[in-house]
């Protein structure tokens, strides 16, 4: 017992040891240099027209992909686990790959595809413009948090089975009010936890977005591009700021998360 309760002890002790050195002293000493000068250059630095069109853009991009990303999530987990059809190993494969793929592939094979030489160039000629523009920015933010719907909702499909479902066929209810009435309901949990995961990883993306994206203030610049720019040209202050202010995103995504999480395992 007493062998058992050092081991336990020991590992508790490199746990919090390692959670401190890579997570809360960086964070801490982010804080401690964003409000150093008080909450007065604080505010100054996040409602400059930079912060505030970097924080409408990616709140932009958030409110775009998350509802294409739920549509597409909650009826490819349906096909995936109700359908039987050739290719759905294929097709796991896929939704999988955002794992396995650097953001930074991804932007590039963008810019190849929807660029002014890719093979869909032709549509900047028309107007259309995708790369360094928010649809190009949106596109890739797809891409990137393209599984998170899926692998909430999917498991959640296996756990409460098709019975209901069927009982509903039986009683004569169409396919749109058995998903409305009966399926819907059963899975809003793990789909409002893969909402809030997608969430968080459209308002964390870098990569990706720093190839489509020209960076230009006021135009095509998110936060976490605010955040590397103002870094680069020695905004230190600003650059903390806008770190900071990312990071209170990311705080409420994460009680979010950690409220759906414990709702979802109660149902």
């Amino acid at each position: 017992m007493q062998v058992e309760r050092r081991s336990r002890l020991a590992l508790r002790t490199v746990a919090l040891v390692y959670l401190t050195v890579l997570l809360i002293v960086p964070v801490a000493l982010i804080l401690y240099r964003t409000f150093e000068h008080g909450l007065v250059a604080f505010w100054e630095q996040v409602t400059t027209p930079a912060s505030i069109s970097a924080l409408s853009l990616s709140l932009e991009i958030v409110a775009i992909v998350v509802p294409l990303n739920v549509v597409f999530g909650v009826f490819t987990a349906l096909a995936l686990v109700r359908g039987r059809f050739r290719g759905k190993g294929l097709v796991q494969a896929v939704v999988d790959l955002p794992f396995a793929v650097s953001p930074v592939i991804v932007g590039v094979a963008l810019v190849l595809l929807w660029g002014v030489h890719g093979w869909f160039g032709g549509l900047a000629e028309h107007g259309v413009k995708i790369i360094f523009s928010l649809p190009g920015m949106v596109l890739a933010t797809i891409f990137v948090t393209l599984p998170f719907v899926v692998r909430e909702v999917e498991p959640v499909l296996h756990e409460i089975g098709d019975e209901q479902e069927q009982a509903a066929t039986t009683l004569g209810a169409s396919r749109w009010q058995t998903f409305w009435r009966v399926t819907l309901p059963s899975i809003r949990w793990g789909l409002a936890y893969g909402v809030v995961l997608t969430v968080a990883r459209a308002l964390g993306e870098f990569g990706a977005v720093s190839v489509v994206s020209n960076g230009v203030s006021g135009e095509s610049e998110t936060l976490t591009l605010l955040v590397a720019n103002r870094f680069e040209d020695l905004n230190l202050p600003g650059s903390y700021a806008a770190a900071t202010l990312l990071m209170g995103l990311a705080l409420v995504t994460l009680i979010l998360m950690t409220v759906f999480e414990h709702r979802s395992d109660r149902s």
